[in-house]
């Protein structure tokens, strides 16, 4: 007669699937742009829906030498500029069921929670940059020749159209657009940010093309046979008057050459000096825990809420660099 196993099979009621009770959450990049706005309200008159910053014309200069003996004309000052930053009510909230955190394997409030606090930074940060991106001095590169082209305002001198930008090398961030994003602040008399440097934050995908430039006067030049340069480590670092930080939250979107899934995507890199952006706050972002009003007691609200507001403050000390990458130059 045949042996008779007592296996999985035979007993498999005995036999489940374990879980780690220990959750992890999605990968998470850090918020960098709110720390662009270090412009805030110094002598707020008073609570409002929105803040008015207003700045001092400087005088024409005076080049002319006086005349002895003639008390010279007085001559007016000029009309501040004014720069309003609205602000507006922001958050988000969840509502979690009693029975969820009584059946539930794992501490389900706490990671709610969590989320909920990520949340409040993650959409801020949104929130932030999508006034950077309205920067209206931008550079691009001319898809013919490769030189980078510089336009501000409504009506810029910028020859090459946004919709231009194409999946070609010459569409690409290089150093050349490092030096002309520099040299068009110092012309603005823009002040630093980091002792003499501005700062940059750029898209690893766009930082990928700048180290991987090769040939005279390129970043990658003078650390090819640095015995512990940034090459190896993979950092830009400090280069032609900026310090760069890299982020995957920099906007990209699909907005140059081409139509459906083949069109160019077009990449922001933003280069700011002093007081390119004004922030003003009614009431500090935070996490809350809402009262529990139903009936029952069951359901437990959540939720983040801030009253803030931002605003270009000094245009003229933010550069939005666009550009397409090789390393994911459609969708």
């Amino acid at each position: 007669m045949a042996n008779a196993f007592t296996g999985t099979s035979a007993m498999s009621n005995l036999v489940q699937t374990a879980y780690d009770r220990e959750l992890e959450f999605a990968l998470r990049a850090q918020p960098i742009f709110r720390r662009v706005a270090d412009k805030k309200p110094a002598q707020q008159a008073m609570p409002g829906s929105s803040v008015v910053f207003e700045i001092y014309q400087d005088l024409a200069q005076a080049i002319t030498p006086l005349n002895e003996l003639v008390d010279p004309d007085a001559v007016a000052a000029g009309q501040p500029t004014t720069v309003s930053v609205t602000l507006n009510e922001y958050g988000n909230a969840i509502l979690v069921s009693n029975k969820l955190d009584l059946f539930s394997f794992t501490d389900v409030t706490a990671g709610l929670v969590n989320q909920v606090a990520w949340n409040l930074i993650d959409s801020v940060d949104l929130i932030v940059q999508n006034v950077l991106a309205t920067g209206t001095q931008t550079i691009r590169n001319d898809p013919a020749t490769g030189n980078p082209s510089y336009g501000f305002g409504s009506n810029p001198t910028q020859a090459i159209a946004l919709t231009a930008i194409d999946q070609t090398a010459n569409s690409r961030y290089d150093t050349a657009d490092v030096r002309l994003a520099t040299t068009k602040l110092r012309s603005n008399k823009v002040h630093p940010t980091m002792n003499a440097y501005y700062t940059t934050y750029i898209h690893p995908d766009v930082s990928h093309d700048l180290r991987g430039e090769t040939g005279a006067g390129s970043w990658r030049q003078p650390h090819e046979y640095s015995a512990a340069g940034n090459i190896w480590a993979g950092n830009i670092g400090e280069y032609e008057g900026q310090v760069f930080l890299e982020n995957p939250r920099c906007q990209n979107v699909q907005a140059g050459s081409g139509a459906g899934a083949s069109q160019t995507r077009v990449y922001n890199t933003y280069t700011v000096g002093q007081q390119a952006l004004a922030e003003a706050v009614a009431e500090e972002f935070h996490t809350v825990r809402g009262p529990v009003v139903d009936k029952l007691t069951r359901f437990q609200p959540f939720g983040w809420y801030g009253v803030a507001g931002w605003s270009l403050y000094r245009p003229e000390a933010l550069i939005v660099t666009q550009t397409s990458s090789s390393v994911r130059p459609t969708v």
